[in-house]
Order: structure tokens, then C-alpha cells, then sequence
């Protein structure tokens, strides 16, 4: 009877290490696509920069036959890789639940579609993230990974799923912590108690390989800040509420074609989407041309520089990086917001700094945070992702509080962006899910 058990108790023990095995396989395999990503995004930007650095005249055409070229192959070959990448890995999850097909959602077509497409509107100059994408690519690679377990029933679909789109965000912002506070913060799944474990494991291996690769950096570089005092009170509040302003409006007007449908230039981009991305691109190129080149791209350069040393913005610098982004997301083509929003809260704390004559670091730490926060509703992830940037430890509480209050300001303004647009691929799930109903 004892020889049966202990048996038993090996074969149990040699599964659970295949699972981990298998699991960790995954995360390596989707760090190295996400550093991939940001290499090939890389290039893509300093590509576009040589491109149109004597020719001025070029984004008017390069970037409205990108766009186009960009939507149509995702419409046509890539229906579900548009986008930030965030919501549908939400609506994912919540699928798997149901057990209802998600292959639409995730898998390794939309991951090779978020990285050949996105790094090709990059090169194009739309003003696009590749962070969001990253959740998406690695989750559809745990989600592919999820058929070689030795038994699909030790690890559910929806919680490796998770914990792939919260390996995306550890490898792409180079910090597993911010990884693991997104899965918990964003995605809104808690991991179940058996496995949490070892998917916990595979966002921090995530992160690992992208920091073996990439040495451990800091994603926008490092502010020097000195130590604070009770001073930053007063801004920091009224950074939070201004910023956490900024960014529900930034929400709401990103969910204008989901609330309002019915609209004619909605309706429009559903019949054409592809002249309609030309158009987005065209105002795209417009928008860069009005501000010297600072719209285009992720705002990675622009934004390193502001950290690094003290430049000064012109004071139009947030507001055409505010509506190119908006206008990116609007054309449909597969990118992120989170590096653009970083951009548009450093851009804001460069002016508010020069304006008030306050000091500059901290400014635009904190207008940083509290617009990303304000953005996503995601606090603690916003507040991780920044705190990663700084010297300072007693910045800390500034940076949660601003967070926290920009948040709180904005979800006055309207529902979690991420899970507001997850729902719109639900509602397009449904037709395909439903059981036909016979007809006599």
C-alpha cells in the first residue's frame, strides 16, 4: 500500500517540476521577444529621425501611406492585434473563463502581427508605445505554451495568460515588480493559491532576462534628485489633481468611438478604415510639423533628454503629444499608450517647473506619475514604474500620493480605460460564441 502512494507522490512531484520547466521556457521565450521588440522599435524611431531630419516634407506622405498600408494588413490578415494589446489580453482572460476560443485574442499570429506591424507605424512616426503590446505578445506565448503542460488542468488558461501579459510589462519596463503589481492592479485576476507560486516565478524570470540582456537600466534613464521637504506638499497636490484631470480627459476621449458609436465619423472609419488611418496619419505629420518633430514616435528621446538634463519644452510640447497620441490610437494601428503617456506627464511637469520656477526633477517625476496614473487607473503600477527612475527614497511617498489622488480625480471622470475598451472585444466575441439556434 505504501510503495502505491510514494509512487503516486513522485509522479505528482515530477509533474509539478515539468509544469515549471515548461513555464519557464515560456517567460524566457517571451523576454526575448519583448527585448526583441524594443530593439527592433529602436530602430524603427532612429530610422524615422534620419529619415525626415532634411526632409521635412516626408512625414506628409510617409506617415499617411503607413498608416494605411499598417490598418489594412491588420484588418485583413490580423483582426485583434489593433490596438494597445492590453484590453484584449483583459477580455482574454475573462474568455478563458467561460471556455470560449481566444485565439482571436491571443496567439502567436497576433504576437508576430503586434511586432512586424508595430515596429512598422513606429517607422512611420505615429505617436505609439510598444509596452502595451509587449503584455500582449507574451501572454499569446504562455498561452501557446499553455498545450505542452504535462496536465492542462494544474494551471488554468486565464491565470497563465495573466501572469504572460505581466512578464510583458516586467521585461518591457526592465522592473518584475512592476510586472507582478500590474497583474494584481490592472489585469484584476487573483492568482490562484497552488500555482501562484510558479507563475510569480515566470513574471520575475521575464524581467530577468530582459535585464541580462539589456543590463539593469532604468527605462527613460535617472533622475537626480536631491532630498525633499514638507515644500512638495502643496505641489504635489495640486499636481495630482491637475494631472489626474489631464488624464480622465485623456480616458474619455480615447473611449469617444466605444461610447459613441453612432457618431457619422465613427461609423465612417468602421466602413473605411484604412482612409481613415491615412487621414489619422496625415494629421499625424501636421501635428509634428506644428511642434519641430517632438510628437513623433514613443516620445523615448524626447523625454530622456528632459530627464537627463534641463531642457526646455517649447509650451506646445504637451498638447501635440496629447492629440498625437490620440489621434495614433484613433487609426487603429497596433500600439501602446504607456510610453506616450509618460511623455505627455514629463512634457506637462517640463512646463510647470519652468512657469512656477520650481525644481525640475521632481516636477516631472511627479507629473509623470500622476498622468500615467490618471491614464491607466493603475496607481501602484504608475508609482513602481517611476520610483525605478529615482535616487531619492524620500520621493516615495510623493509619488503614491500623486498617483493615488490623480487616480482618484480621474476615475470621477469615467470608468478604467483598459477595462472599458476589454469590453468592447466581449461584445464582438459574442456573435461568434453564441450557439446557433436551429430554424424549423
Amino acid at each position: 500500500m505504501i510503495k502505491p502512494i510514494m509512487l503516486l507522490r513522485r509522479g505528482f512531484a515530477s509533474m509539478r517540476w515539468r509544469t515549471r520547466v515548461t513555464l519557464w521556457i515560456a517567460a524566457t521565450i517571451a523576454g526575448l521577444l519583448v527585448v526583441a521588440f524594443a530593439r527592433l522599435a529602436d530602430m524603427a524611431l532612429a530610422q524615422f529621425a534620419q529619415q525626415t531630419a532634411e526632409r521635412a516634407w516626408l512625414p506628409f506622405i510617409y506617415t499617411p501611406l503607413i498608416g494605411m498600408l499598417v490598418v489594412w494588413l491588420t484588418t485583413r490578415f490580423f483582426v485583434g492585434a489593433q490596438g494597445s494589446g492590453i484590453p484584449q489580453v483583459i477580455a482574454a482572460t475573462r474568455l478563458a473563463r467561460q471556455g470560449k476560443p481566444i485565439n482571436r485574442l491571443v496567439s502567436l499570429r497576433i504576437a508576430f502581427a503586434k511586432i512586424s506591424l508595430g515596429t512598422l507605424a513606429l517607422t512611420g512616426g505615429f505617436s505609439a508605445g510598444r509596452e502595451g503590446p509587449s503584455v500582449q505578445v507574451a501572454a499569446s506565448i504562455m498561452h501557446f505554451f499553455h498545450r505542452f503542460l504535462p496536465n492542462a488542468r494544474i494551471v488554468r488558461r486565464e491565470d497563465l495568460i495573466l501572469a504572460g501579459g505581466a512578464a510583458g510589462i516586467a521585461a518591457a519596463f526592465n522592473t518584475p515588480l512592476a510586472g507582478i503589481a500590474f497583474a494584481v492592479e490592472e489585469l484584476g485576476r487573483k492568482l490562484e493559491t497552488r500555482t501562484s507560486g510558479v507563475l510569480l516565478s515566470t513574471i520575475i524570470l521575464s524581467g530577468m532576462v530582459a535585464i541580462a540582456l539589456q543590463g539593469n537600466y532604468n527605462y527613460f534613464g535617472h533622475f537626480g534628485i536631491q532630498d525633499i521637504n514638507l515644500d512638495i506638499v502643496v505641489p504635489a497636490l495640486v499636481i495630482g489633481i491637475g494631472c489626474g484631470l489631464l488624464g480622465g480627459l485623456f480616458s474619455r476621449m480615447l473611449l469617444w468611438p466605444q461610447r459613441h458609436p453612432h457618431l457619422m465619423i465613427w461609423q465612417w472609419r468602421r466602413l473605411h478604415p484604412v482612409w481613415f488611418a491615412g487621414i489619422c496619419g496625415l494629421v499625424v505629420a501636421i501635428l509634428g510639423w506644428l511642434s519641430g518633430g517632438m510628437s513623433f514616435g514613443s516620445g523615448y528621446g524626447i523625454t530622456s533628454q528632459v530627464i537627463a538634463s534641463d531642457l526646455v519644452l517649447p509650451w506646445h510640447a504637451p498638447t501635440t503629444r496629447f492629440l498625437a497620441t490620440v489621434v495614433t490610437y484613433f487609426s487603429g494601428i497596433p500600439g501602446g499608450i504607456f510610453a506616450p503617456s509618460l511623455a505627455v506627464g514629463a512634457a506637462v511637469g517640463a512646463n510647470t517647473a519652468e512657469l512656477f520656477h520650481l525644481a525640475a526633477p521632481p516636477t516631472i517625476a511627479l507629473c509623470m506619475v500622476g498622468f500615467l496614473a490618471a491614464v491607466t487607473q493603475s496607481p501602484i503600477t504608475s508609482a513602481i514604474i517611476v520610483m525605478e527612475m529615482i535616487n531619492s527614497h524620500s520621493m516615495v511617498i510623493s509619488l503614491m500620493a500623486v498617483a493615488l489622488i490623480a487616480k482618484a480625480v480621474s476615475s470621477r471622470m469615467g470608468p478604467e480605460l483598459y477595462q472599458q475598451l476589454a469590453r468592447g472585444f466581449l461584445e464582438s466575441a459574442e456573435p461568434a460564441t453564441k450557439p446557433k439556434i436551429p430554424t424549423r
